[in-house]
């Protein structure tokens, strides 16, 4: 399985497989066009929890089983990754050294190759050898302390701020931004994707907000985290949610007309200490209505209005539907490849094979012959997809 289509076609990619962030990477850059090859262990899977059918995130990817630690298992990879652009682990600094693929190694036979490297905290610094997860690399990025509602507890936006956002993103323009570059300079490079580091960068804009006194980092006490109530959430009369998100004045006016709201009696939007208040008065106003009434009500206007959707309903709004922001791939339904170009055309989307199902053929396509093959089925360094 080769898909040529796409902006980054002609790029080759050894993905060893890992959790979460580095997946995600090698999804976006597998979406693109580019040639991922995923490797995984030979006694099984990357141990997530996820049957290989549902792991969405290693879609689009050819994979093969190596047993990194057997002697042939580490000359086989070392042969590959001669013959590739980029390379993706997401193991703690220095394991990929103690297993034989430092990187000053893999640049003697291939000084162009770029090697991602997703961590969480980074490959060096005082925690860069601790465990932890997204929500803990969140909460060190100052990401997390102003996310919930005011006198409460922070709250846990999922994983997609440090696995996703800050991570795998980060780790997939990193790639790209190098192997660009060894392009033009004939080198490779090291890529240190740390989630700590990308959820930081994630709050640039709200930095520029506090340091200029428009941010309170409290939660609850200021326009995007809570506080505003032309910025919120609220809650329908059938206990669904719609979002309300009108702070340039024109869209607010439009608010307050749609909702027959009288200027003088909603206030100063823009005096804090009238925003319970305002805010009291727009909850008892949404409670009157379902969810779908509103939303037929208030959707195709412009005071910046969405209903809050389960992730099993986003792909039957019209919008999304229309759009094709979300794809069935063998039969499950996920989002679609983004960004959208206007000349490259991305190939439709392959579903997640079985760890090994292509090790034989891939092994064939960099240039191993069918005895070697045979000798390193029988050796135990690699397996295919009916391996125990």
């Amino acid at each position: 399985m080769t898909r040529a289509n796409g902006p980054l076609a002609g790029l080759r990619i050894i993905e060893l497989a890992g959790l979460g962030p580095a997946p995600f990477g090698a999804m976006l850059l597998a979406d693109m066009g580019a040639e991922v090859i995923r490797v995984d262990r030979t006694g099984g899977g990357s141990g997530i929890g996820v049957k290989p059918e549902f792991d969405v995130l290693s879609r689009n990817r050819r994979q093969v089983r190596l047993d990194l630690k057997h002697p042939e298992g580490t000359k086989t990879l070392l042969r590959i990754l001669a013959q590739a652009d980029g390379l993706i682990e997401g193991f703690r600094p220095g394991v990929l050294e103690r297993l034989g693929f430092a990187p000053e190694i893999l640049w003697q036979t291939n000084p162009k190759l770029v090697i991602g490297r997703m961590t969480g905290w980074g490959q060096d610094g005082p925690l860069a050898q601790r465990s932890g997860h997204d929500i803990n690399y969140v909460a060190l990025s100052g990401a997390l302390y102003s996310i919930g509602e005011k006198g409460r507890a922070p709250v846990v936006p999922l994983n997609l701020i440090g696995d996703f956002g800050g991570g795998g993103l980060l780790l997939a323009f990193g790639m790209v931004c190098a192997m660009m570059e060894a392009r033009s300079s004939g080198l490779g490079q090291v890529v240190d994707a740390a989630m700590i580091d990308g959820a930081a960068l994630l709050t640039a804009g709200i930095h520029g907000m506090l340091g200029q006194g428009m941010f309170r980092e409290n939660r609850g006490e200021t326009i995007l985290n809570g506080g505003a109530p032309f910025y919120a959430v609220y809650e329908c009369a059938d206990g669904e949610h719609v979002t309300i998100g009108s702070l340039e004045p024109q869209f607010f006016d439009e608010l307050l007309a749609r909702l027959e709201i009288d200027p003088a009696q909603f206030g100063n939007r823009n005096d804090p200490r009238q925003w319970p208040a305002q805010r009291t008065m727009l909850e008892a106003i949404f409670r009157t209505r379902a969810r779908e009434e509103w939303t037929a009500m208030l959707q195709d206007t412009d005071i910046c209005f969405a209903p809050v959707l389960r992730m099993t309903e986003a792909p039957a709004h019209p919008h999304n539907r229309e759009r094709g922001v979300f794809v069935d791939v063998g039969g499950m339904m996920q989002p679609a490849p983004a960004p959208r170009f206007s000349r490259s055309v991305v190939g439709e989307c392959v579903p997640p094979a079985m760890p090994g199902a292509h090790t034989d053929a891939v092994m064939t396509d960099f240039g191993f012959s069918d005895d070697e093959i045979a000798a390193l089925h029988a050796a135990g360094a690699i397996a295919s997809a009916t391996a125990a």
